[in-house]
């Protein structure tokens, strides 16, 4: 196929065995890893853990990467719709409160294929980076109930800098508005989330306008109770990190984004604790 799923549209033929463009995929699915996930957010994990596919490629170019050997290195094995389907079930079997499945945009038609073959008895989990085109986002509706996007950036300057996408923003905004449109307002079932938007934002440190500019898009956009919000400070350094990208998070950083948050009149969602910034928290592919 000649690729414009995402918002490089950068028209790479992709076949079942070959790719390039921006991501370096197949059309074929490559899966990295698959597992019970304990460090999603406590509504996604449930009892055993979500049940997390990561997909190796990305269309984004963060330097600040904490899954580098798959977003940019190609690790993972290409796999067939009907094994995609059965690593579904197998999560399924094993208690995954969820399916999660982590930077498929690339992957998106025969994402849907694998679900469509099937009638799953836990949410579907959309996990972006939310680099998105509505109109892919499109081919998901009735099949995912949970979006799970990282709004990074709303301002173009750190977007350029960090994922090589200035227009980072321009797209994200209008994909997050589509999938609100696809879920409506979120819904809980106990302490699981079943349907809905929960909006993720890793901070980085030194970019403390970029966050407010985030929660300002978010309490403008959204309504209370329209969705939930997740103010991330797992930021880590990666090898090679220069600038403000040396150090993590501080915790004056953190508690100020909370304030602003609660200011704006967030109140549903999550904070992390200080230790969320460890590597233990990233999976081992």
């Amino acid at each position: 196929m000649k690729c414009t799923l995402c918002p490089r549209n950068c028209g790479t033929v992709r076949t079942e065995a070959s790719g390039g463009g921006v991501c370096g995929m197949p059309s074929r699915p490559v899966v990295a890893k698959a597992m019970l996930h304990q460090w999603e957010e406590p509504c996604l994990t449930g009892d055993y853990g979500a049940g997390a596919v990561f997909f190796s490629g990305c269309a984004l170019g963060c330097v600040f990467c904490q899954n580098e050997p798959i977003s940019h290195q190609g690790w993972g094995r290409g796999v067939s719709v009907e094994e995609l389907r059965g690593i579904f079930r197998d999560l399924v079997r094993q208690g995954a409160a969820c399916l999660d499945l982590v930077t498929a945009s690339h992957f998106t038609p025969a994402v849907v294929e694998a679900l469509d073959g099937e009638r799953w008895t836990v949410p579907v989990v959309w996990n972006t980076g939310s680099y998105e085109k509505p109109e892919t986002l499109k081919l998901l509706d009735g099949r995912v109930q949970v979006y799970l996007p990282d709004l990074k950036y709303a301002l173009p300057d750190p977007a350029a800098r960090y994922s090589r996408a200035a227009d980072y923003f321009g797209w994200a905004a209008p994909a997050i508005r589509e999938m609100f449109r696809q879920t409506g307002p979120y819904r809980m079932e106990g302490r699981q989330l079943v349907s809905g938007v929960l909006i993720r934002h890793l901070m980085l440190p030194g970019e403390m306008e970029n966050t407010r500019r985030v929660i300002d898009w978010v309490s403008e956009t959204f309504r209370p109770g329209d969705v939930l919000f997740s103010l991330m400070r797992q930021y880590t350094p990666q090898p090679g990190a220069s600038g403000n990208l040396r150090r993590r998070v501080t915790g004056a950083e953190y508690r100020a984004a909370a304030a602003y948050l609660r200011n704006c009149g967030i109140t549903d969602g999550y904070f992390q604790d200080p230790d969320s910034a460890e590597s233990v928290y990233t999976p081992d592919f």
